[in-house]
């Protein structure tokens, strides 16, 4: 069938609003009909090369819209259902069979291997030029940045009919990942601290995510004032503008001594330091934030010796159905407003939509298809 979609044809290259040809569901398959995408900074880092997307290729990860069609054997899912597309994984490693399918033994490949993760197509594209060039498909299992996508239909969460469809893609990835890295990987204990460096998307739902916990401090350091100005207005009962104040040092000084837990969400190498350094014994450091390919950090041995965890976490951890579930009905009921962080912009907007999200205009931009 014929699609529009956006397509980024080299390393660096720009997008190109393009007509393909996308295969119909096989077996296991369903095809989505994109309401709206969310951009994520993994769309921009993967087109300069940080993951390993082939190209030319179609990114975009926090797809949401109508089921249309589903292949053989497919029961999950029928047409007529609204769905948000979860990340794909192989369902048979054992990380998957513990119930931790973010983690997936297969994960580069079914996020960036460019083609099909499971089936009889596996490793192949969906997407094709009409005079017959493939283009690579199936980024984080979706490529949505399109107004149809082809996914495994394993993948797929049903969300209420009556939930609004243009604001859920984001709980794909970005939203998810701030909330689930507290609700998730956290757990925090009644009346601890926990420390957010970074309130963009991610970390603002962090924020959203631990007014939801028993957290009794939590402090958000950022360098922009507006940023801090809204975490306030999430649930920050403390900001640390980083421009203005050693962040470690204010950290300390809130908590009376080190926090209980540090979330990173920036990927900047330095500030990767001050979130471990802003924890202490048996604190745990979480990194969310994606740095440059091949970033190195450094830490005190001795300090983090003495009981200190530094864990990564990946999408929010856990189950897409459990967690996106959960955020849209906790958004039903008033008390995960991730909408305010939202701006919509066209499919041909999206080179506008990334350079505003860059510089720190607009939090999370959404992408509405024409149809």
């Amino acid at each position: 069938m014929r699609v529009t979609a956006a397509v980024v044809d080299e390393l660096d290259g720009p997008f190109h609003i393009e007509e393909l040809e996308l295969d119909e569901p096989g077996p296991g398959e369903a095809l989505v009909k994109i309401v709206a995408s969310g951009i994520c900074h993994t769309d921009a880092i993967t087109r300069q090369g940080d993951l390993p997307m082939p190209f030319p290729g179609v990114l975009g990860h926090e797809g949401a819209g109508e089921v249309v069609a589903v292949g053989d054997g497919v029961t999950a899912v029928r047409p007529g259902d609204h769905v948000v597309i979860g990340w794909p994984s192989c369902g048979t490693c054992r990380n998957c069979r513990d119930g931790e399918p973010r983690y997936c033994a297969r994960l580069g490949e079914a996020l960036c291997g460019g083609g099909r993760l499971l089936g009889p197509r596996a490793g192949q594209t969906a997407l094709r030029r009409p005079d017959g060039p493939p283009v690579h498909s199936h980024f984080f299992g979706q490529s949505s940045f399109s107004t149809y996508a082809l996914t495994w239909a394993e993948a797929l969460v049903v969300v209420p009919q009556d939930a609004p469809l243009e604001l859920l893609g984001p709980l794909a990835c970005g939203i998810s990942t701030g909330a689930g890295a507290v609700l998730n990987t956290l757990k925090p204990r009644p009346g601890s601290s926990l420390v957010v460096y970074g309130v963009g998307a991610v970390g603002l739902a962090a924020v959203m995510a631990a007014r939801l916990s028993p957290a009794t401090r939590i402090i958000a350091v950022d360098r922009h004032p507006a940023r801090l100005v809204l975490a306030e207005e999430f649930g920050a009962t403390h900001t640390v503008n980083a421009d203005e104040a050693d962040p470690v040092a204010e950290v300390h000084r809130i908590c009376d001594g080190p926090a209980d837990y540090s979330l990173e969400c920036t990927g900047v190498i330095p500030v990767v330091r001050q979130a471990a350094d802003s924890v202490g014994m048996l604190g745990t450091c979480v990194l969310i934030g994606g740095a440059p390919a091949g970033a190195e950090f450094s830490l005190d041995h001795l300090s983090t010796l003495w009981g200190r965890r530094v864990i990564g976490t990946l999408g929010g951890s856990g189950r897409s159905e459990t967690l996106i579930g959960t955020l849209v009905e906790l958004h039903r009921q008033g008390r995960f407003p991730f909408d305010r962080l939202v701006r919509f912009y066209d499919l041909a907007d999206i080179d506008e939509a990334l350079a505003a999200s860059h510089r720190g205009d607009v939090l999370k931009p959404v992408l509405r298809m024409s149809h």
